[in-house]
Formats: C-alpha cells, structure tokens, sequence
C-alpha cells in the first residue's frame, strides 16, 4: 500500500536542517489545511455532507476539522440544495458577513444551477447572488464528490496569491454582485 501525503511542500530551497520558500507558498498552504467549513443546507444535499464529516469520509483528514455555524468564524461556505429566491438575501448577507479571505462551494445540482427546479421561486445557482470556487455535480452529490470539491478549493487555495484579494479585478467581481468592499 503507498502512502499518501496530504499537504506537499511547496516549492522551496531544501537543505540539512531547514527549508526555505516564498511567504505566498507558506500562507497559502496553511490555509489550504485549515478550511473552517461554514454548512448552508437547505435540502438533501445537506445529507450527503452529514455523511462527509461522519468517521467513513472523514472531512476533518483534510484540515476542515471543525464546522462553523457563525458565518464570521468560517472561511469556506458550502452551500447545498435547493435555494429559494426569498432565501437569496439571506445567504448574500451570510457571505458578506465571512471575513476575507473566503471561499464558495456549490454543492449539488440546485445550488449550481436550480436543478430540476426550473420556476419563478427558485434560485437558478448561486452564481446569481454570489461568487462560486468551485461546483459539485450531482442531485445529490455523493461524499466522495464533496470531498473531490474540497481539495479542488485547497489547490486553488495553494496557489492564491496574498494581494488577489485587494487587486482591481477582485473588487470588480465584488461590485457585480453588489458586494462592497470592507479592505480599503
């Protein structure tokens, strides 16, 4: 059986007794082992994630080990399920209230797109309302794709830069959604 390591060294100057690498690589792969799992669930969906944090699947082995229920200790919002168009201001004010730098995953077919919900109530995805990372096909989702979507966040986590979340692009994206900016 091979081992498997989860958090690799970033890219560095290796020597007896140290190691050395850019600031960004160090920030960024301590974050992407620290994920604080912020749970939005509105339907089956939210099942399948129970599923993911229990002992078979195991989301903590990745580094999200504790799940947060207040939006301000959290750093990555996984939405799941069904998102009716009267509970669209309530998950935009849960994002806004995330400290930055955070992160968005859509779990499941009606978070990524409404699903087979195509009506006047329901949210046809999440992209509507706010930014999305990354999206977990499936109605529902099995944890195994759940757990596919985390570490797809942590590369993308890895590798971003420090000053992304401060560059005009970012507040660009930001002002689409009409999201304002809280870092100067």
């Amino acid at each position: 059986m091979s081992k498997v390591t989860l958090a690799e060294a970033p890219p560095g100057v290796a020597g007896a007794g140290f190691f050395a690498t850019t600031l960004d690589k160090a920030i960024g792969l301590a974050r992407a082992n620290s994920l604080w799992p912020l749970p939005f669930a509105t339907s089956c969906c939210g099942i399948e994630f129970m599923a993911t944090m229990g002992a078979t699947y195991d989301l903590a082995r990745f580094g999200a080990e504790r799940p947060s229920f207040s939006p301000r200790q959290a750093d990555m919002l996984l939405v799941m399920g069904t998102i009716a168009k009267k509970m669209a201001p309530v998950l935009k004010q849960v994002y806004t209230q995330m400290a930055e730098p955070r992160w968005v995953i859509a779990v499941g077919a009606c978070a990524s797109s409404g699903g087979i919900f195509d009506t006047y109530s329901v949210l046809q995805g999440i992209d509507e309302i706010i930014p999305v990372d990354v999206y977990v096909p499936g109605c529902p989702p099995r944890p195994e794709a759940i757990l596919d979507g985390v570490l797809k966040l942590q590369e993308i986590v890895k590798n971003e830069s420090l000053n992304r979340r401060n560059t005009p692009e970012y507040k660009a994206l930001l002002e689409k959604y009409g999201i304002e900016t809280n870092n100067g």
